[in-house]
Parts: structure tokens; C-alpha cells; sequence
């Protein structure tokens, strides 16, 4: 009898374990189409390594060895579940992303990281509520380092040494800007630069300096040009598949908000701006012959950029954007950012 009395709370207590919930675990696939030692990727794999750390292993994750898009495909990508993770460039798909321009014209600043953590904030004040990357949870916006002239043909010493030059150009404002400044421009993905270098389909590049290591084509390269401020931006998003974020729990999900908006977007401007820091270096150590843009070249540039901005303010406004308030305001964030 007392036998009996025992074993009826010991299966009990069995039939308890087994009935609880196993600890609920997601891995993020992370998908990347740069390198897997470019700055992008190790800086995603970090962000996604901090999460894994700050919801105890819950959320793990899984970067896939090709990505599952090109480029240009890795935003629907996204949208459509075949990642979890990734980033995008917005030019790369023309037309698609308007406000998110306001980031990519000339001169706005000297570091990833002033840009980045500047636009994160008017993409917060501003640019979210028109939700141009409907379909993704937008987790930070971010520039690259400030893009800059690169070439294998002359040196760039006015605005008027453009004229003609096959620049290859990664979409977007900075598209404009060539051919605004007379280059004829070439809109390829970063990925395929080498070969269009190497094989004289493009003369030249606009990229920040980081990109020049990245994609290996330090040997290739004869003169460089610096504009101050930069000769044009590129806006990314670091994106999550909306619906992997609604199934983790709400500790997780507070746990990937932590780490989103500027925090992330200062880790991500981080490894771009040190990217940069090396990739000066290496074309110093080449004897590349650089030069730095003078006043002339400066108010040429502000001349021929001026009808760009004035044409994004027409298409900001049929959004229902403040266009110069918008700039102006990005412009003075970037200032405070320390």
C-alpha cells in the first residue's frame, strides 16, 4: 500500500516534466553578400553574438556560407523570409528608396560613425513613419565612410578631370552625383568592382577608402582624389524578417531592441570607420599619389550638386517629407555626434 502511495506522486511529477515547455530557442540566419572577412559580416556576426550572450543562448544563430540573394535581391530577401538577417543597400534597387537620400549627399561629414549615428536619429524623427522598407523591421540605418574618387587613368584635380571617366557607382544619390560632375556612370554592386577594374570596363570608383582593401584593388588603383566631408554617402538598413522577430519572447525581443537604433548603428559605423583606417593605410604604404580636393574644386562640386538637392526636395515634399528641413537637421545631429 504505501508502495502505491509513492508511486502515484512520482508519476505525477514525471507526467508535470514532461508536459513543461522546453526552453524556447531561435536561431537567426544571418546572410551576408560581402565576404565572409569584410567588416559588414564580422560586424553582424558580432551584433548577433551579443544578442546570443544577452538572452542567455536563446537566440543563436546560423551565418549561411552563400548568401541567399545577389545585392540588389537581398531586401525581398529579407521581406520574404529567406533570411532573418542581413543589410542592404538602398541605391542598389533605383527608384525603390527616395528618403533615404538625404544621407548620401556630398560632404556631410568625415566618419561613418558622425553620419550613421546623425541619420539613425532623423531616420527616427522622420524617415520611419513613411516606412519605405515596408515588409522589414528596420533594425538601424547607417552610411558607409565617406566615399571618395578613385581611378587608373589621371589624376583628379578639378571637377572637369571627370569628364568622361567610366565610374563605377554602388546606386542611389551617389549615381547622380557622376553624372552630375560629368563621369559616365556605371551602377554594379561592390562585389564585382575587381573585374570591372581589372578588365577596363570602368576606369575608375567612387568607394570609401575601406573598400578599396576589401575588394582587392589596392595593385589597381593610380590615383586618388579626397573631397572633404566625402564626395557622397551610401545609406544601408540592418534588417529583421518581421515575423521571426514577433515569435521571440518578449525578454528576447527587448534584448534585440537594445541593441538596435543608434547603439547599432554605432557598432556598425565602428567597423567601417577602422575598415577605412586601414585602408588608408595600405594605399599610403603603396605610394598611390592622392590629392586633396582645393576651394575651387569644392564650389564646383556645390554648384553641380546643388540641383540634386533641390530635385530630392521635390520628390521628398510629393512624399509628404520636409526636405530641407530634414537635410538641415541631419547636418546639425551629425555636428553633436561624439
Amino acid at each position: 500500500m504505501s508502495v502505491k502511495r509513492l508511486a502515484v506522486p512520482a508519476v505525477l511529477a514525471a507526467g508535470f516534466c514532461a508536459a513543461a515547455p522546453a526552453l524556447a530557442q531561435t536561431t537567426l540566419t544571418l546572410s551576408s553578400w560581402v565576404p565572409p572577412q569584410h567588416l559588414l559580416t564580422r560586424a553582424m556576426v558580432d551584433w548577433a553574438k551579443e544578442i546570443e550572450k544577452a538572452t542567455n543562448g536563446r537566440v543563436k544563430h546560423n551565418l549561411v556560407p552563400k548568401a541567399v540573394a545577389s545585392p540588389p535581391g537581398t531586401f525581398d530577401a529579407v521581406r520574404d523570409g529567406l533570411a532573418d538577417v542581413s543589410f542592404t543597400v538602398d541605391g542598389y534597387t533605383p527608384g525603390r528608396f527616395v528618403l533615404t537620400r538625404v544621407a548620401e549627399f556630398p560632404q556631410l561629414g568625415d566618419s561613418s560613425k558622425v553620419v550613421s549615428v546623425g541619420y539613425q536619429r532623423i531616420h527616427e524623427r522622420h524617415l520611419a513613419k513613411f516606412d519605405e522598407h515596408k515588409g522589414t523591421r528596420v533594425l538601424a540605418v547607417f552610411t558607409h565612410g565617406p566615399g571618395q574618387i578613385y581611378n587608373t587613368k589621371r589624376p583628379i584635380k578639378a571637377v572637369a578631370d571627370l569628364e568622361g571617366l567610366k565610374i563605377r557607382v554602388g546606386g542611389g544619390m551617389v549615381n547622380d552625383v557622376a553624372k552630375a560632375l560629368g563621369a559616365n556612370a556605371l551602377l554594379k554592386p561592390a562585389p564585382e568592382s575587381y573585374e570591372i577594374i581589372s578588365t577596363g570596363v570602368a576606369d575608375g570608383l567612387f568607394f570609401p577608402a575601406e573598400s578599396i582593401v576589401s575588394f582587392k584593388l589596392v595593385d589597381l588603383i593610380k590615383h586618388v582624389t579626397l573631397v572633404p566631408g566625402g564626395l557622397y554617402n551610401v545609406s544601408f538598413a540592418f534588417m529583421m524578417n518581421p515575423a521571426t522577430y514577433n515569435k521571440l519572447s518578449a525578454d528576447d525581443k527587448k534584448a534585440v531592441d537594445a541593441f538596435s537604433g543608434e547603439r547599432l548603428a554605432r557598432h556598425l559605423a565602428k567597423y567601417w570607420d577602422e575598415g577605412d583606417r586601414v585602408g588608408v593605410e595600405a594605399m599610403t604604404k603603396a605610394n598611390i599619389p592622392t590629392i586633396k580636393a582645393d576651394a575651387a574644386f569644392l564650389a564646383a562640386l556645390q554648384a553641380k550638386v546643388k540641383p540634386l538637392e533641390d530635385a530630392w526636395f521635390k520628390q521628398a515634399a510629393e512624399k509628404g517629407l520636409d526636405g530641407p528641413k530634414a537635410l538641415a537637421e541631419l547636418r546639425a545631429e551629425i555636428k553633436k555626434v561624439q
